[in-house]
């Protein structure tokens, strides 16, 4: 393990890294006449990432200055939630089909099923209250990029800057022990975001020891992808608006949420000891990334 303080670890530079988020998620936002599925997702991706950048930043910015950027990437995404569709319940729902055919043949003719099933795509041309919410998150980040260009961050405080990732490693620790105490859907949707704001932020610490952070990130990113596939299939029952009820005659939709939760299962069984060997409650930050 290597032998580095704090205030010594490399790490890469934040000014330019969030200055090429809002440049990428500006150019997918200016696709005419609206952007595609793939654009709406790629950008929300791309505002956690400046999120967690600016979380980076809070000992060393502004309370004021912080809130107003901070808001910025956050309201960018809100208002990009509004462009989706049901595409993630489709494709999970066509998986299913593809392995359950049976279960899927009795419940023809269920309408909420049918609906989540059909494909609607993004209209063509926008209405004029979607327009008018692309032009202001356009201006918003427009704004927030030209604010960037003039911030001075020749001067960062590694020590800050590590003490931050510190915080929220020890944040998503709390957020795993608390799920695996207590696995609620709700509580490992949590796990899930804070764990992806710590993956986000490790990007920025590559250059402090590249091989051990880089295998790091790639077991983080398969945590994340489990718990987001776990996420989906939660998100796909409350959709259907599925209550059990003992002794009622729905034992077809019955069998269809037996299935999602045997799949649930698989992604927490994929994700717990991954999770474990990450966020152990008697493991350091430094540790784990492989400094000391």
């Amino acid at each position: 393990m290597l032998t580095i303080e704090p205030h010594k670890v490399i790490t890469r530079d934040v000014k330019p890294a969030l200055a090429a988020y809002i440049r990428d998620a500006l150019d997918l936002l200016r696709i005419e006449p609206v952007p595609d599925e793939g654009a709406v997702h790629d950008v929300r991706v791309l505002m956690k990432k400046c999120r967690a950048a600016m979380k980076l930043l809070s000992l060393q910015t502004d309370e004021e200055i912080y809130k107003r950027e901070y808001e910025v990437f956050r309201e960018t995404s809100c208002v990009l939630s509004t462009l989706r569709d049901t595409t993630v319940h489709r494709k999970t729902l066509k998986e299913l089909r593809k392995n359950h055919p049976r279960v899927f043949a009795a419940l023809q003719g269920e309408e909420k099923l049918a609906i989540l099933m059909k494909r609607q795509l993004l209209p063509e041309e926008p209405s004029p209250a979607v327009r008018a919410d692309l032009q202001r998150i356009i201006l918003m980040l427009d704004k927030a990029g030209y604010r960037l260009r003039f911030r001075n961050m020749e001067k960062l405080d590694n020590k800050l800057i590590f003490r931050e990732i510190e915080g929220t490693y020890n944040k998503v620790r709390d957020r795993y022990l608390t799920c695996r105490n207590n696995p609620k859907a709700e509580y490992l949707h949590e796990f899930r975001k804070r764990a992806k704001d710590f993956l986000y932020q490790l990007w920025f610490f590559r250059p402090a020891n590249p091989v051990h952070v880089k295998s790091l990130e790639k077991r983080l990113d398969a945590l994340t992808q489990n718990l987001g596939r776990y996420n989906d299939l939660a998100q796909l029952i409350r959709a259907l608006e599925y209550r059990y009820v003992p002794g009622g005659d729905n034992s077809k939709m019955d069998e269809l949420v037996v299935l999602i939760r045997h799949a649930q299962d698989r992604y927490l069984a994929r994700a717990w000891p991954s999770a474990y060997r990450i966020f152990y409650p008697s493991r350091s930050l430094g540790e784990l990334i492989g400094i000391k």
